[in-house]
């Protein structure tokens, strides 16, 4: 027996590990032959919740992860892409779109798993086309998902005649909440529902599960399911927070509700299994999915209900980085171009204040090294660059119409800033870099470095506040102060250079901290000299 016992585990533990690696690989591979499409579903079809469910249908389809849309969404509300309750509908679509993976699982291709996994192999290795590369991965992994499943099914089959296993299952019918609570632990243990309802699919097909004690576990697989978002927003924005939340709560609910109806809902599933000759895997496919559907359409006319509800949950103001633009009215470029200009600027001043905030940010990364300082400036690099896009198609549309001197004027200085608050953007995120490479090689930095660095940032981040004041009021004097402090900048950069030298040859700091403290230095001189481009724009230089 002890064999048995070994094999029984072996093949369990192997199966589960195949089958996880199929439902990614089937996953990456989908999402790459869709690439950034994926996004854009998501971020056009969700003007009103009825769409956003369908794109959280599909895209979870395309990706097999109901987490992994979640997460994505998640994402996107963080970066300030989508509203709550736009997310909503999104996360409700996820949980139908999960259940797919159930049914393909009862389609019962076992047999041909390995065939399968061979003409993704095939496409895999002998072609160099990365599209024909990316279906041969999605084949490869819809393969080993089956394989996996055999082997787990074929681990599976001996339990029917293990005593306490058959004890467990008959409490599990006896007390319905029991199971619910195994598909929760398991599920997040394994983080995919998808693995769950696999196995239940095979204990139930074996014979080793009763219908009743299957579908409370079923349930649970459900909750299970939402940690994993809960997880990817620790630490991001209250918004995201409440997204992920809002996934618990959703099929928290749901749950409650179906366990309150399992009688109804076992001779339901019972019926559909006699009327359409289900075989074992299909009428779990089923139930999983018709609970589903059912829980969507409860729930979807609460949807601002939820939102409530978890915005008093999580109470908190939302720091999101808008990434629109708020300002730019294409009506105004017809109507006037003064208005027109008078929107760009505006933008261009928010993007401005994006600038110092994201600098700010860097800054804190610096000295704290806490990740969620550099998830800020990250996004605020994000918005700048989306903003940046924007406000230049928008300024290039205006210069077709015809305009004053004066108004020329202005549109040339707003062009050129435009570039600058970008580039400023740009030279935080290779600060930024720099710092991950110093926290992950362990770097050190003598205390008089950080000094150093410090002082030069609060300048730094003072100027660029001064030439976005400037460009605001377009103000001659803060223009000329702005000259100034670079001036200061300048120095500063070289003396520091200098002190630097002499700290290396007294050798009290190393050769990779040498190279991070210059490269920070350089990168904030020229973050002064955006900022100096900006008020000679202004200064009309």
């Amino acid at each position: 027996m002890d064999i048995d016992v070994q094999t029984l585990i072996f093949e369990f533990i192997g199966g589960l590990g195949i089958f996880l690696l199929g439902i990614k690989y089937m996953g990456d591979g989908l999402q790459k032959s869709a690439g950034d499409r994926l996004r854009d579903i998501l971020d056009k079809t969700t003007s009103n919740p009825f769409l956003g469910v369908l794109a959280g249908i599909v895209v979870t389809i395309l990706i097999q992860s109901s987490s992994g849309t979640t997460v994505l969404t998640v994402g996107l509300v963080n970066a300030g892409f989508m509203t709550l309750r736009q997310a909503i509908g999104v996360i409700m679509g996820a949980n139908v779109g999960t259940t797919v993976t159930a049914f393909i699982i009862g389609i019962d291709l076992g047999e041909y798993a390995l065939p399968i996994i061979a003409v993704g192999c095939f496409l895999l290795f002998f072609f160099k086309n990365q599209t024909v590369h990316n279906i041969g991965q999605a084949v490869f992994g819809f393969g080993a998902l089956f394989f996996g499943l055999e082997l787990m099914s074929s681990g599976m089959s001996p339990l029917r005649e293990v005593q306490a296993f058959q004890d467990l299952t008959l409490s599990m019918s006896e007390h319905s909440f029991l199971g619910v609570v195994i598909g929760t632990l398991f599920t997040f243990v394994v983080q995919s529902s998808s693995a769950t309802i696999g196995i239940l699919q095979g204990l139930f097909s074996e014979g080793a599960i009763e219908l009743k004690a299957a579908l409370p576990v079923l349930f649970g697989d459900n909750i299970g399911t939402t940690i994993t978002a809960v997880l990817a927003s620790i630490g991001a924005t209250v918004a995201a927070k409440r997204a992920a939340y809002v996934h618990v709560i959703f099929n928290l609910a749901g749950a409650f509700i179906a366990l309150l109806l399992l009688g109804l809902f076992t001779q339901y599933v019972t019926y559909l299994q006699s009327v359409f000759e289900l075989n074992h895997e299909m009428t779990i496919a089923f139930a999983h999915g018709s609970f589903n559907l059912a829980n969507l359409i409860l729930q979807f006319p609460f949807i601002g209900a939820l939102a409530w509800v978890v915005t008093k949950f999580i109470p908190g103001d939302d720091t999101v980085i808008e990434y629109k633009p708020k300002h730019l009215d294409p009506i105004f470029i017809q109507q006037s171009s003064t208005l027109a200009l008078d929107q760009a600027k505006a933008e261009i001043i928010r993007m401005g204040e994006y600038a110092y905030k994201g600098l700010e940010e860097t800054n804190l990364y610096l000295t704290t090294q806490s990740q969620k300082h550099s998830d800020m400036s990250m996004q605020i690099e994000g918005a700048l660059n989306n903003l940046d896009r924007k406000i230049t198609d928008y300024l290039v549309e205006l210069s077709g119409e015809s305009m004053t001197e004066m108004e020329g004027a202005k549109h040339t200085v707003l062009m050129d800033s435009v570039r600058d608050v970008e580039r400023i953007g740009d030279h935080f995120e290779n600060i930024i870099e720099l710092i991950d490479y110093k926290i992950s090689n362990k770097v050190h930095l003598t205390e008089q470095a950080q000094e150093d660095l410090n002082n030069m940032f609060d300048l730094t981040i003072l100027t660029v506040k001064q030439s976005v004041k400037a460009l605001d009021g377009m103000d001659r004097e803060e223009a000329l102060a702005v000259l100034q402090k670079e001036d200061q900048i300048d120095r500063l950069e070289r003396n520091y250079r200098k002190k630097h030298i002499i700290r290396m040859n007294e050798g009290l700091c190393t050769g990779s901290a040498g190279i991070v403290f210059v490269d920070i230095i350089s990168n904030l001189e020229r973050i002064g000299d955006h900022a100096v481009n900006i008020a000679e724009a202004v200064l009309g230089e």
